[in-house]
């Protein structure tokens, strides 16, 4: 392992990129503790504490940045939220699904898209985020003249705070290691461990009950954490093989491979867009309501907020609706990563073919019924990472910090960073992390 590093920061490209990453992530960390202009954190972290349901989630996905009310405070919510919108809209709008398999130029062109709608989104948000806590402004920037300046100054330091996310997002995918969303998420999460290892060892203080309570959640992290590696590197592999064909004087073909397919294809994003939806609306309710939601609004703001000492039904209800979601999503971002009839007619363009399956139609078929199943089994396993500690949660009446999905998050972006490392070690013939 020490050789290994040693030959990482022996690589100068490679060393190049980490240092980035690094320098990106500690200037995002900064700015999580730049407070917005003229608002009153401290009277706000009195009143909101550190959040429990939704606002807990929040701040964890906004590594503190919502408690503290600084100019990451929406996080890249809306970036999410408009990626989640775009894939939609593909599948009804010809001109989008066409862009989308025009390579890297549509990507491009689509990337584009996302930022301007990202824009709308995040102005919508902070438009509602001021409706609901603009009285923690100074008296200055709320009444009389400065009402408008106030106005201007909350959203535009969080759409502001939004668009630099994304531009350090784009940057680390650019010229650092993975994805730079997926590693800003991960850094945000990771940056509450330290508080949820007191947390724990405070619950463990509490009794002999409380211990046990511990000590089966630590287990049940540590059997999450095997589960979703040994989920994200398994594969069914679909064998092919590829006819003997002459070319000039030159023998080719002949040779028998397989095409991998993941069981965990889609990844952490499912996981992500689903927490979005089921933030969406306690947090419109909340805006509406100030917080304060009655009668109807009440049972459902109550659903989708669910926290340690919610109702058993309320969390059921909302167990459900988040593993529904995590499966279409599953489901809907497999199709869009993976085309079986373009797998297909690329085999049959190269002479290759699935034993005893007919080229063509009948491959893309057969495909699409593997890669149907495999990912059945993978969202049903997204689903129970994710909802199982919830409901153990609410079975405990114990706050969990890091839950399924935390640490699935966690995990899938720790495993992508060292497949990223192992490709540009193998590259450079040196041996990487996995061998």
């Amino acid at each position: 392992m020490l050789q290994t590093l040693k030959n990482i920061f022996s690589v100068k490209d490679l060393r190049k990129k980490i240092m980035f990453t690094v320098f990106i992530i500690l200037l995002y960390r900064l700015g999580t503790f730049i407070t917005v202009p003229g608002f009153d954190k401290v009277s706000f972290m009195n009143q909101i504490g550190s959040g429990a349901g939704i606002l807990g989630t929040i701040n964890l996905i906004s590594g503190g940045a919502f408690s503290r009310f600084s100019i990451f405070a929406m996080t890249i919510g809306p970036y999410i939220t408009a990626s989640i919108v775009l894939n939609l809209l593909q599948m009804v709008i010809p001109s989008l699904e066409k862009l989308a398999r025009e390579g890297e130029e549509g990507k491009k062109t689509l990337s584009k898209y996302t930022k301007y709608l990202t824009v709308a989104f995040a102005l919508v948000e902070a438009l509602g985020l001021y409706l609901s806590y603009k009285k923690f402004l100074l008296p200055s920037l709320t009444y009389g003249a400065g009402a408008t300046l106030g106005a201007l100054l909350f959203i535009g330091s969080l759409m502001a705070g939004t668009a630099i996310l994304m531009w350090l997002g784009d940057k680390i995918t650019e010229y650092g290691i993975g994805n730079g969303i997926s590693i800003i998420i991960f850094v945000s999460i990771i940056s509450a461990a330290p508080g949820g290892a007191v947390a724990l060892y405070n619950s463990a203080l509490g009794g002999i009950t409380h211990l046990i309570v511990v000590i089966a959640l630590i287990l049940a992290m540590i059997a999450v954490i095997a589960g979703v590696i040994y989920m994200q590197q398994a594969e069914r592999r679909i064998p092919v093989n590829y006819a003997k064909r002459v070319v000039g004087r030159k023998l080719y073909g002949g040779q028998s491979t397989h095409i991998p397919i993941k069981v965990a294809m889609a990844g952490v994003m499912p996981i992500i867009f689903a927490m979005s939806f089921m933030m969406f609306p306690s947090t419109i309710i909340g805006i509406i309501t100030k917080n304060s939601p009655t009668g109807f609004w009440k049972v459902i703001y109550d659903v989708f907020s669910v926290s340690a000492g919610s109702a058993w039904y309320n969390l059921l209800i909302y167990s459900v609706l988040y593993m529904l979601l995590i499966i279409g999503f599953t489901f809907i971002y497999t199709m869009f990563i993976v085309n079986p009839i373009e797998i297909a007619n690329t085999l049959k363009k190269n002479g290759g073919f699935v034993p005893g399956v007919r080229a063509g139609k009948n491959t893309s078929d057969y495909i699409s019924t593997v890669l149907k199943y495999v990912t059945a089994v993978g969202a049903v396993f997204l689903a129970a990472v994710a909802v199982l500690p919830i409901l153990l949660q609410g079975a405990t009446t114990v706050s969990i910090t890091f839950g399924g999905t935390s640490v699935l998050i966690i995990v899938s972006v720790a495993l992508e960073i060292l497949k990223n490392l192992e490709t540009q070690m193998v590259s450079r013939h040196y041996k990487g992390f996995l061998d």
